[in-house]
């Protein structure tokens, strides 16, 4: 069941247990590499920063479920580099025991964002929910148990692993559920400004004062830069300084993009590019 991570360069670091939906993306995303299981989303940088992974999965939002928490405050403090994204669609299943039936079930187990993605499920089934800290967490514990009455909500992957059947696939309320992952390494890999479409993500700070974010922002309407994501959050305990994470469509070596990044550094308490990457098909394709 478990893949043994070889050659560090040729693993990728996830956070959570084999059948999650992370490692489901490890799998499609970067398919030559041996995916390597963290529990918790700092163990995951911390892998690729010590040389134990050559690249990290690392989810940053949810079409649904929105941001995903702690990955806007681990970015910034992390010497790592964006170097790509990967869409990975959540389909999910219903998962239980070899034998189950529908008609059996009691209880539904899965994490918290899966359950609430699924209502429409539980109440067709009249099952009582029962969060879990993930959804591969939840598959392995009902094959575990055994309990024909016990079921999970989980990936293709957490089945395949646990050896569990799917008495319902696509049972989510909404189809279009779509987690958006980056894909970290420690070195910076920037590709050519006329190698195709791309996304530059950055973080900047800027004073509560008024008018503080227009100003800084500015430049990119002024010239033609689409910022197709601005997230704000505090940090360090304090209200007097705005944090906010950015990505934008456009290249650094782009002189309207050299342009925009000039005018909002004057007004500035904080700017980090995090990298530049290809941009993921499904963002142009139809």
């Amino acid at each position: 069941m478990a893949e043994t991570p070889s050659d560090p360069k040729q693993t990728v670091a996830f956070q959570g247990i084999y059948g999650a939906y992370s490692h489901l993306a490890c799998r499609e995303a970067l398919p030559e590499m041996t995916p390597l299981p963290c529990e918790t989303f700092e163990d995951a940088f911390a892998a690729v920063s010590e040389g134990r992974a050559g690249r990290g999965m690392i989810p940053i939002e949810n079409s649904v479920a929105g941001r995903v928490a702690d990955i806007h405050h681990l970015l910034p403090r992390s010497d790592l580099h964006i170097i790509g994204e990967h869409f990975q669609t959540v389909n999910h299943r219903l998962l239980a025991p070899k034998g189950a039936a529908l008609a059996g079930l009691r209880e539904v187990h899965s994490h918290v964002h899966a359950l609430s993605q699924c209502r429409r499920l539980i109440r067709e089934l009249e099952v009582k929910a029962v969060v879990h800290a993930d959804t591969a967490g939840a598959s392995q514990m009902v094959a575990e148990r055994g309990d024909p009455a016990v079921a999970a909500i989980g990936s293709s992957l957490a089945a395949e692993t646990y050896g569990l059947e799917t008495l319902r696939e696509d049972v989510q309320d909404v189809n279009n559920n779509v987690t958006r992952f980056l894909i970290m390494a420690r070195e910076r890999i920037t590709p050519h400004v006329k190698d195709g479409p791309v996304m530059t993500t950055f973080f900047f700070g800027v004073r509560s004062v008024p008018a503080a974010l227009y100003k800084a922002l500015g430049g990119f309407a002024t010239n033609g830069v689409n910022i197709t994501k601005l997230e704000s959050y505090m940090e360090g305990g304090s209200f007097e300084v705005a944090q906010f994470y950015a990505d934008i469509e456009g290249h650094p070596d782009e002189r309207r993009v050299q342009l925009a990044f000039e005018e909002i550094q004057f007004f500035c308490t904080r700017f980090k590019i995090l990298g530049t990457y290809p941009q993921h098909p499904s963002r142009y394709e139809s």
